[in-house]
C-alpha cells in the first residue's frame, strides 16, 4: 500500500490560486500513475486530473481544462494540482490516488486506483 498525503489546500477567493501536492511514501513512485479527484458536499467523488508514470500524458475534466494543472516530480515523489482561476463550484475535498499498474498512461476511472490520500478541502468563497 502507497501512503499518500495531501497539503495545500484552504480558502481562496474567486479567481484566485491554489497548488495542492500529493506527497507518496513508495520509492516505485515514479513507475506508477496519478490522480486527482473531488468530491463536493451532497455530491458524488468526480474526476478532475490524471498524469502518467512519467508525466507524459495529462488529462483533465472539463470543467477544469484550462485552469488546472498536474505535473509530478519524481525525485520527491510528489504530485501537484496547479489550480488558477478558482470558482466556487471547485469548493471541494480534493483526493490524490495511486494506480500500482506499472508504466501506466492514467485514467479517469476512480476504480482502477489502488490507494487514497486523506484528502485536503478547498474552499472558494467571497
Amino acid at each position: 500500500q502507497v501512503q499518500l498525503v495531501e497539503s495545500g489546500g484552504g480558502l481562496v477567493q474567486p479567481g484566485g490560486s491554489l497548488n495542492l501536492s500529493c506527497a507518496a511514501s513508495d520509492r516505485a513512485f515514479s513507475l506508477y500513475s496519478m490522480g486527482w479527484f473531488r468530491q463536493a458536499p451532497g455530491k458524488e467523488r468526480e474526476f478532475v486530473a490524471t498524469v502518467s508514470w512519467n508525466g507524459g500524458r495529462t488529462d483533465y475534466a472539463d470543467s477544469v481544462r484550462g485552469r488546472f494543472t498536474i505535473s509530478r516530480n519524481n525525485a520527491k515523489n510528489t504530485v501537484y494540482l496547479q489550480m488558477n482561476s478558482l470558482k466556487p463550484e471547485d469548493t471541494a475535498v480534493y483526493y490524490c490516488a495511486v494506480d500500482r499498474n506499472l508504466y501506466g498512461p492514467g485514467t479517469r476511472q476512480a476504480e482502477e486506483y489502488d490507494d487514497w490520500g486523506q484528502g485536503t478541502q478547498v474552499t472558494v468563497s467571497s
